[in-house]
């Protein structure tokens, strides 16, 4: 049996063609409501984006566009999207911190259970946070990496949650605490392997959202 070559060529442009329009419509449908915070055909973006993640990430680069916002897309729909649920939790409240948070001088060491445990040194953001966690009722689990994040969603089940990351990793780590509990996420403002930062305040309005204080 002859194979239909220039048929299944005919086909793959097709699908590749459909790929490209349904990124870029969902990309503009993203624009629009992360600048104009109304939100229109959220499923499509979040479907579209998540399963074409890098094509794009690709058609930003094309445009001389930022790669991260595809990122801030995603971040900013399923923040929207999951905020009534998250802001009824009373109980089972957790914060997710990157262990780059952690100041070069930090010296505590990494428990295989609950990752780091901020001593409130003062010499990074990560003991501001805990301070305002205790305030409302927050767990805060400083961890060192996606694999250890699922740990910590296995053993305390959490019924609600604040991750903070870098845009990329923010991104997909969402996607998977999204399956246990409503989350909100918070990007850093400063991406590395140390010392990185997030906006306090931001993560604090976050708690206050669902504060029972």
């Amino acid at each position: 049996m002859e194979v239909p070559y220039e048929l299944l060529g005919k086909f793959f442009v097709f699908l590749a063609v459909a790929v490209l329009l349904a990124t870029v419509l969902a990309l503009l449908l993203g624009v629009y409501s992360f600048k104009r915070h109304k939100i229109i055909f959220p499923n499509f973006i979040l479907f579209v984006l998540y399963i074409f993640y890098s094509p794009a990430k690709w058609v930003c680069r094309v445009f001389y566009i930022k790669e991260e916002l595809v990122d801030e897309i995603l971040i900013e729909l399923n923040n929207a999207m999951m905020l009534e649920k998250f802001k009824r939790m009373r109980d089972g409240r957790i914060i997710l911190l990157p262990q780059c948070m952690r100041g070069p001088e930090c010296a505590t060491r990494c428990d295989p259970i609950i990752g780091y445990e901020c001593k409130r040194c003062g010499r990074c953001d990560i003991g501001r946070i805990a301070k305002a966690a205790e305030k409302y009722n927050f767990k805060v689990f400083v961890v060192p990496g996606g694999s250890f994040v699922r740990k910590i969603l296995k053993s305390c089940s959490p019924n609600a949650c604040i991750a903070v990351a870098c845009h990329s990793e923010l991104t997909e780590a969402m996607q998977d605490i999204a399956k246990t509990a409503p989350v909100q996420g918070v990007p850093l403002l400063r991406d590395g392997c140390y010392d990185t930062k997030v906006d306090v305040d931001e993560v604090i309005k976050k708690m206050e959202l669902c504060c029972d204080v």
